[in-house]
């Protein structure tokens, strides 16, 4: 989701450039004002409510405001992103839209100030005004619109100026390259977004190969936790030896251990375009730790896909690959093979569940060939970056 809040004083071209950025990238488009007289003209709960406070001649509250931009979003979570226009307004508004953010598991990706100078604006507002016939187009209405601009505005901006996420825009350029400019920001901004795939699927289906063959056509990471440990027990790093001795004892590897790597494989692929996981998460815990983690990174999953295939062609698809140089621990007898499938069916079934609740899994038919599934499992990681944009 991308969403963004557009800045700039009177006159410096807003209302041309949110419309650009609307249409290219099909954001929804939050004016405060706009949604205000929306709620009104259909007498809603908060709209009688802030009618009867327009009445009195006072301001609408903060905390009317922010329920109405809560319920809007909400009601338009399909959309690719919202374009805030004229909130926040002030430096209390602006921790107002960040807790919102947290509370709908997302963030403002950038605030991006179209700047003119005061002069400028004047000069332009001016030239509206010879054609506009509006009555605020005089010069003492401008100049007193363009001073509570700056109170207000300037402690926003220094918010986000602190915060990281501010971005400013030469508004005295001509339309076009501010225009350019402002793709530009919001083109970088998407570039930053990672695709995060979760691959389920039932040992035997095909998990391992298709994640490696969809990780190398898409430049993603490939995320196994297997394979993980075996390199660290390889390398007979501190972390291997510890592993190792946890093999022998046959225990499991704790949590601790296996998210201290996959942390340490996204620390290290800065110039990924996403990860694929497939091992992680197997636990209901596991799966709430991934949340975290990823979270602490600044993304999130993007795209859950379970591969299907029906529990006899597991079997004798297992049992075929202990006849052969891929064979896995819990390949060599029917018995280790069923206690594999039933672990899976135990603890990670509840998880696919989870997350159908959460996000929606994407069901793809393993039975066909190699090739078959791979196209469609490559079709489903296609959406997932068009999604992203």
């Amino acid at each position: 989701m991308l969403n963004i809040a557009l800045f700039g004083p009177p006159g410096a071209g807003k209302g041309t450039q949110s419309e650009f950025i609307i249409n290219k990238y099909k954001l929804f488009y939050i004016s405060t004002g706009d949604l205000l007289r929306k709620e009104l003209k259909a007498e809603t709960y908060l709209g009688l409510e802030a009618k009867e406070i327009i009445e009195k001649g006072d301001l609408v509250s903060d905390e009317i405001i922010v329920q109405i931009i809560e319920k809007t979003i909400k009601e338009n979570s399909d959309a690719n992103g919202f374009l805030f226009d004229g909130f926040p307004r002030t430096y209390i508004q602006a921790y107002i839209l960040e807790g919102l953010m947290i509370k709908l598991n997302t963030s403002l990706n950038c605030l991006i100030n179209i700047d003119v100078s005061e002069k400028e604006s004047l000069k332009r507002l001016l030239k509206r005004g010879e054609t506009s016939g509006r009555s605020d187009d005089n010069e003492i209405v401008i100049k007193n619109r363009l001073e509570e601009y700056k109170q207000k505005t300037l402690p926003v901006l220094n918010f986000y100026k602190e915060k990281g996420n501010y971005i400013k825009v030469k508004g005295e350029q001509n339309i076009n390259k501010v225009t350019s400019d402002i793709d530009d920001i919001i083109k970088n901004e998407l570039s930053k977004k990672l695709l995060n795939i979760v691959l389920f699927g039932y040992p035997g289906s095909g998990r391992g190969s298709q994640g490696k063959a969809l990780a190398e056509k898409f430049d993603l990471e490939y995320v196994a936790t297997g394979k993980m440990l075996e390199d660290e027990i390889k390398s007979n790093s501190k972390i291997g030896k510890q592993i190792n001795e946890i093999y022998e004892s046959g225990q499991l590897v704790p949590d601790e251990i296996v998210v201290k790597l996959i942390e340490q494989k996204i620390a290290n692929s800065k110039n990924s375009k996403g990860f694929i996981f497939k091992g992680f998460p197997r636990t209901l815990v596991q799966s709430y730790i991934l949340d975290g983690l990823l979270k602490k990174h600044g993304s999130s999953i993007s795209k859950i896909i379970e591969i299907e295939v029906p529990t006899l062609e597991l079997i004798q698809r297992l049992n075929n690959r202990s006849k052969t140089d891929r064979c896995m621990p819990y390949d060599t007898s029917t018995d280790k093979i069923v206690q594999r499938l039933k672990d899976h069916q135990f603890k990670t079934i509840p998880v696919i569940e989870k997350y159908k609740q959460l996000h929606g899994v994407e069901i793809i038919n393993g039975v066909d060939d190699f090739d078959t599934v791979f196209k469609k499992l490559a079709n489903e990681i296609e959406n997932g970056f068009k999604n992203l944009k």
